[in-house]
């Protein structure tokens, strides 16, 4: 995700291994996750919660910059597509995430949310 602005920030690239760190991923298996991208798609988290998760973060990184480039839009609907969320609900979870970043929301905020 950090990447595919052009644009990869010592910010983004923080993040990256901290969100890596708490779900558990070493540096070095990041690492391999970053050169072998194609052979991580076991790592599709399985939950709601999880997803959200993981969403959050990506989105997290993505307004690092306080921009949200095409690509970095593009490759979040990928991931809400690859979670197996609806694809004619991809735009609005994007939109809803993208939002919720920049109004400060946390994790806990947004599953609240989506249980009420």
């Amino acid at each position: 995700m950090a990447i595919c602005d052009d644009d990869f920030s010592t910010q983004e690239l923080k993040m990256l291994y901290k969100s890596a760190e708490e779900r558990g991923i070493s540096s070095k298996d990041l690492d391999e996750i970053l050169l072998n991208p194609l052979n991580s798609k076991s790592l599709v988290p399985e939950t709601v919660e999880e997803k959200v998760e993981s969403l959050y973060d990506l989105t997290v990184m993505v307004w690092a910059d306080g921009v949200v480039s095409e690509n970095e839009y593009s490759t979040l609907e990928k991931y809400v597509t690859m979670f197996g969320f609806m694809e004619e609900n991809t735009k609005d979870i994007v939109d809803y995430f993208i939002e919720a970043v920049k109004q400060g929301k946390t994790k806990t905020d947004i599953l609240n949310d989506l249980k009420n």
